[in-house]
């Protein structure tokens, strides 16, 4: 039978595969949502507008976006930190999530995402989850999402090429930076936004499965069925 050749495919074959954490393993969104409110009342910023455009960015862009003409934007940046590092109460992992980060080789997984390491930390903890041995933090690039860079990064630590991995992530930043590096994009959660062709959308892990198996030519590879 054909396939049409607008569908999705639901099996990704990879060597290697990058996470999110906002929104993609950790559900973080009633903490996010509270600290930005505090914060965006504290300065007299647009609230709606930061939670629209805000999900997946580092937190020092939209700072830089939003801040007052002449604010000392890594201070406000530096106090929006200390409040997100203080609130960890209600951090849930996705249904799922700490499962399929079990079942995957340590060696062939990478954290990418736009917080910084104190903070990855911390979320991940709360959510009862392990912290992947790769870890793309907002510290350790230049240019956060939607830039490809910290996604080309982790290829670079692990060894792969882009297009021998494959990415989950619930953002449209995110999405942007991981299709910008050529890496094939699964979106996760309800904050997507439109997708692009090609991106298949799941809602959570409890439905996917994951093989490790070993190739012709006796290279590691790992099947997802989603």
């Amino acid at each position: 039978m054909d396939i049409p050749a607008y569908a999705v495919p639901r099996t990704h074959i990879c060597r290697a595969v990058f996470f999110d954490m906002d929104g993609t393993l950790v559900d973080s969104t009633p903490v996010v949502e509270q600290v930005w409110s505090e914060f965006a009342i504290r300065y007299d910023l647009d609230y709606a507008e930061i939670i629209r455009t805000s999900h997946g960015v580092q937190a020092l862009d939209t700072v830089r976006r939003f801040a007052p003409a002449g604010a000392d934007v890594l201070a406000l940046a530096a106090e929006l930190g200390a409040m997100e590092r203080g609130r960890t109460e209600g951090i849930m992992p996705l249904p799922g999530a700490g499962e399929l980060l079990h079942s995957l080789p340590s060696d062939a997984v990478a954290l990418v995402t736009s917080a910084d390491r104190i903070l990855a930390d911390l979320r991940m903890d709360a959510a009862g989850l392990t912290m992947p041995a790769t870890a793309v933090t907002a510290d350790l690039i230049t240019r956060g999402k939607p830039h490809p860079e910290g996604y080309l990064l982790a290829a670079e630590l692990l060894g792969v090429q882009p297009a021998d991995a494959l990415v989950f992530e619930d953002a449209p930043a995110g999405i942007a930076a991981a299709l910008a590096a050529g890496i094939r994009t699964v979106a996760v959660g309800a904050n997507t936004g439109p997708l692009p062709e090609g991106v298949l959308h799941i809602n959570d892990y409890s439905s996917v499965q994951a093989t490790v198996e070993t190739d012709a030519t006796g290279s590691r590879t790992i099947s997802f069925r989603l």
